[in-house]
């Protein structure tokens, strides 16, 4: 089969034509991605890997996560100085070794002092990049006097400008502007004071040409480098803090506070269904198991009912202790918030009964759930939350305390909202401050869709 038949095949398959996501692309995507797996995993390419990952971790232990990503970056910087300033060495070396002998010599003893750059991070955390700016500085300085400014050297004086940056930190700002305005006047300097007649070696045109290009590609790498990783931090920093938001917030609340951070989010919602459920026995099992034995039981309960809130469309709105409370409805209303509450419900009591014979403890959850109207917004500047307020809160609080171990107990507003598509069972009515006599229901499973399932 031809190219542009296999094109022509796979382009008649459902999908929207010239999308990204046209079969021909997601097959190219595949390829490519099996392609670069594969490569990876070549036991060569694993080695080359490993040293790498192994030099630039080189002196970087003990040091928080932060301080150690900065001094990678400041390894890394340190071999390509090694690299590119041997690469010199070799070049006038072969050119003519004894002309160039003082510059090759520098050259070596520069190399030299970059690869000692991981074991100064023994002293502290910028020793090394003070070695590396010094060291530099002073290299570029004398450089410049034997083959002059055209040689482009002194460019390489502008890398001061950006990764000081990354590899001093923020928090030492006066330091930064040290090697800054150092740097600038040490640039300038030799541009006025080392012209081509002033050169100590008569280089020729062809290797100042060579070396300018070199210094010139060198500095653009670094400083783009520097901008790259900077931006690179602000963006993970971004995406980690809207990630945590997102785990506190909805989606929708976190987009209302990006856009307008001082508004106050308070809604009123007419009809939603609010669910409390208390798991019982953790107060035996403390005793029994140990308090750090307890959490992370808890803890794998509550994530399993998490995901079980994503599955169904319910709101989690929080954890009191062992109880759990969640809501559908809020902050997107949606018609069928009775049913998706219950439905969740439902699978909270299938896994608390397999966790209690996945590990032999007696655990038991009750469940109450009522419908209505909430007013809902976030409250506090630190520490902040996403919670519900109003008489069905109390209400659905009211009917997990009157409800029964294993059983999902419902008030009159959730049992109109469910229709006849249940199991229910009504239960003696209930009396609630403020409200009166309410008639309570123990629902089953759905007639058709949760009794398939």
């Amino acid at each position: 089969m031809s190219w542009q038949r296999w094109i022509s095949d796979r382009n008649e398959l459902p999908g929207p034509a010239g999308a990204a996501g046209t079969p021909v692309l997601r097959r190219m995507r595949q390829l490519a991605s099996r392609f670069w797996t594969r490569l990876a995993e070549l036991p060569l390419l694993q080695r080359l890997s490993e040293t790498v990952k192994w030099l630039l971790q080189l002196g970087t232990s003990g040091y928080d996560a932060d301080t150690r990503r900065r001094l990678m970056i400041m390894n890394a910087i340190a071999y390509l100085i090694a690299i590119t300033t041997a690469g010199y060495a070799v070049q006038l070396s072969m050119l003519d070794a004894e002309t160039f002998a003082p510059v090759i010599w520098l050259n070596a003893a520069l190399v030299g002092v970059a690869v000692l750059v991981p074991l100064s991070h023994r002293i502290n955390d910028v020793a090394g990049g003070l070695l590396i700016v010094i060291t530099e500085w002073i290299a570029l300085f004398v450089f410049s006097m034997y083959m002059g400014r055209p040689s482009g050297l002194h460019l390489k004086y502008f890398v001061g400008a950006a990764a000081p940056f990354v590899v001093f930190g923020l928090g030492r700002i006066r330091l930064i502007l040290m090697t800054v305005v150092s740097g600038l006047l040490l640039h300038l300097y030799v541009w006025f004071n080392f012209p081509r007649r002033y050169a100590i070696l008569d280089a020729g045109h062809d290797l100042i040409d060579s070396i300018y290009l070199q210094a010139a590609v060198t500095t653009v790498a670094l400083i783009a480098a520097s901008v790259w990783y900077a931006f690179s931090l602000a963006e993970s920093a971004k995406a980690e803090t809207e990630s945590l938001l997102r785990n506190i917030l909805p989606d929708s609340i976190v987009a209302r506070l990006k856009a307008t951070p001082d508004e106050v989010i308070a809604d009123t919602h007419s009809n939603v269904t609010v669910m409390f459920a208390d798991i019982s026995g953790f107060v035996a099992l403390s005793r029994a198991l140990g308090s750090q034995r307890v959490v992370e039981l808890l803890n794998k309960i509550v994530r399993r009912f998490d995901r079980l809130a994503a599955k169904h469309g319910v709101e989690k709105i929080k954890t009191i202790g062992d109880a759990y409370m969640a809501v559908a409805g809020v902050p997107e209303a949606c018609p069928d918030h009775a049913a998706r509450t219950v439905a969740m419900a439902h699978d909270m009591l299938r896994v608390v009964d397999g966790m209690r014979n996945e590990i032999d403890v007696d655990l038991e959850i009750r469940i109450g759930i009522a419908s209505g109207p909430v007013l809902a917004g976030v409250i506090g500047s630190q520490k902040f939350s996403y919670d519900i307020w109003g008489e069905t809160v109390n209400l659905a609080s009211r009917m997990e305390g009157a409800g029964a171990r294993g059983r999902i107990l419902v008030a009159e507003s959730t049992r109109d909202e469910l229709g006849d598509g249940y199991d229910f069972e009504e239960r003696e009515p209930i009396e609630i401050k403020g409200v009166g006599t309410v008639r309570t229901w123990f629902v089953g499973l759905a007639n058709t869709t949760e009794r398939a399932a």
